[in-house]
């Protein structure tokens, strides 16, 4: 069956140099039937598992989709020569080539088509390569903001503020959590406004950074609805415990549902929060005087008006 295939796909690259070559009564090389032929050819080494030489078929079909200046087609198939190189895991080899699809995407004018390509090379990088796959992931927002497509960018900047903070380069997950927030105000999103707030002072306290957590809730207020919401009220139970480095305060709202169920990310700087300086654990206060414990009167404090007010 392998064998069979090779043998069709070397019988379509045959097909497609002849499609290139000129004489007296064709002036001009056939770009659009050699690329369709390499197109062929690909997908025959391809069954056959050839993904070396179904890579070189896809970015033959590329070079005269180019010649033939239908840059979108050359794209698909560099798109798919980096999908020959992920069949033969070389990552870094696949991505370059996704990159590069996803340029010509946004030249020939399909910028939803780039973003998406370039959040596909997201996903194939990220259990290899996090730092890759943020530039990745927010490359594709980029791409979908210049476009007002508010949504699928503030989406895509999520997933590159979640791998930011897993590898802890928290200043620049709060820069990308300012800005995702936003794009969820523009467009009158404000249950996500409400959630990304927390994770911002998660964030914030993590950087032990109170003033900065502070400002974050107290700029939400303008939003409808988040004075009387649950992130407003947990986050401000959980600054005033801060503050007071109250960690009882701190680990019972911490480990609330509201916080314990976002985001895995988030979920664990909930849990990993301390306050500063180890904090303390308020005392409770006695149910009765400490006199009044062990049979003892408590003493009567002084009466000033004890003779009346005359």
């Amino acid at each position: 069956m392998a064998a069979q295939k090779i043998n069709e796909a070397h019988e379509h690259i045959a097909k497609a140099e002849k499609c290139l070559k000129t004489n007296l009564t064709k002036w001009k090389p056939d770009y659009d039937s050699a690329a369709s032929e390499y197109a062929k050819a690909a997908v025959c080494f391809k069954n056959a598992k050839q993904f070396e030489q179904a890579k070189d078929a896809y970015l033959k079909e590329a070079e005269y989709h180019t010649e033939n200046k239908t840059l979108f087609h050359a794209a698909k198939a560099i798109e798919q020569a980096g999908m020959m190189m992920k069949d033969m895991k070389k990552m870094p080899e696949a991505i370059e080539y996704i990159e590069k699809a996803s340029m010509m995407y946004v030249e020939n004018g399909t910028p939803d088509t780039a973003a998406m390509a370039l959040d596909r090379a997201g996903k194939l990088i990220e259990p290899m390569s996090l730092e890759k796959a943020v530039d990745l992931y927010q490359k594709a927002a980029s791409v979908f903001e210049n476009e007002d497509r508010l949504r699928q960018a503030a989406e895509l900047l999520g997933k590159a503020s979640r791998l930011l903070v897993r590898l802890r380069r928290l200043d620049e997950a709060a820069v990308a959590l300012q800005k995702e927030k936003n794009m969820y105000k523009d467009i009158e999103n404000y249950p996500m406004c409400f959630k990304k707030t927390t994770a911002q002072v998660l964030v914030h306290l993590h950087r032990v950074d109170f003033v900065a957590a502070d400002k974050c809730v107290r700029e939400s207020y303008s939003l409808p609805g988040y004075d009387t919401s649950e992130d407003a009220i947990a986050m401000n139970t959980l600054l005033a415990g801060y503050d007071d480095q109250d960690e009882d305060v701190v680990h019972y709202i911490c480990n609330l549902p509201l916080l314990k169920y976002m985001d895995n990310d988030y979920a664990k700087l909930a849990i990993s929060l301390r306050v500063p300086g180890g904090g303390v654990k308020k005392k409770k206060t006695p149910a009765a005087p400490q006199g009044a414990a062990s049979g003892e009167a408590a003493p009567e404090e002084d009466d000033d008006y004890e003779g009346g007010l005359c």
